[in-house]
């Protein structure tokens, strides 16, 4: 399937690791020029190299922290010139962290909302002139299946992202007669370098690959995701076939939400496990 995204070009946060540089790839191999942004430069310099390696378009990289909000907008600035035109916005990156609602500060909430609402409407507000100057854009948004399901134990990451959700939809309505789509991915537990390590951090001396199967078993499928399924859901999303597709959450979750929530790695996990 052609999915019309030729020389698109596509800004992708937080898509140096995980689901954001899935996705990455899939863009790239579908002909996209891509941007990636995260403050690791380790890991953008590996994420870069994989992504010239099945890139048809241009890539660049650049480390940058999103939560900067001045240095996210150069950043989105910068892109744009550099290519000529900005076309789709991805916006992935970390959880905040597990725990239920009455187990944080003021302060923790606070850190939440600025990581993860507050970084991803910064950014859209800085892409939407460009969006709108190309008369065609595609504005995604990674998320969590807590944003349609409410997990006690994800107190935080359930608080921020139906936040996202709201802002994802309002924007939908803002945008629609500008030619630009925003949709929000709710995926379920995926096999992302986080996930192994907070898997990897309650084995201890056990064995990571049952804590991984365990983190999975819950849904209908019966294991995590892999990265790249979730990626070619976004993927199509961005492409010309979904143009009358805007303002959904889209929920990746093997069923979970079919099955029930079922999380027995959580009971035991401290509030830092997926940082």
């Amino acid at each position: 399937m052609d999915l019309g995204l030729d020389n698109k070009v596509a800004l992708v946060a937080g898509g140096s690791s995980g689901l954001g540089l899935a996705t990455a790839m899939e863009l790239a191999r579908e002909g996209a020029h891509v941007a990636i942004g995260a403050r690791d430069p380790q890991r953008l310099e590996a994420a870069q190299h994989r992504l010239k390696e099945v890139a048809r378009g241009r890539v660049h990289a650049t480390s940058v922290d999103l939560t900067d909000k001045a240095a996210a907008r150069r950043w989105v600035d910068e892109v744009a010139a550099d290519f000529g035109a900005l076309h789709i916005v991805l916006v992935s990156g970390g959880s905040p962290p597990i725990g239920p609602a009455s187990g944080f500060d003021l302060e923790e909430y606070q850190g939440a909302v600025d990581k993860v609402l507050m970084a991803a409407v910064n950014l859209t507000l800085a892409a939407v002139p460009y969006l709108k100057a190309a008369g065609w854009g595609r504005l995604l948004y990674v998320a969590s299946e807590t944003a349609s399901v409410p997990i006690a134990p994800l107190a935080l990451s359930g608080v921020t992202r139906a936040a996202l959700v709201r802002f994802a939809q309002a924007m939908a309505a803002d945008l629609g007669r500008d030619g630009i789509t925003v949709n929000v991915l709710a995926p379920g537990g995926a096999r992302t370098p986080p996930m192994e390590r907070a898997a990897a951090r309650l084995a201890g001396d056990g064995d990571v690959e049952e804590w991984l199967a365990a983190m999975g078993h819950h849904n209908a499928v019966g294991r995590l995701a892999r990265p790249d399924e979730v990626a070619a859901v976004a993927a199509f999303l961005a492409g010309e076939r979904a143009s009358f597709v805007t303002g959904g959450v889209h929920l990746i979750d093997g069923g979970a939400g079919v099955t029930g929530p079922d999380l027995p790695h959580l009971t035991s996990a401290r509030k830092d496990t997926y940082t």
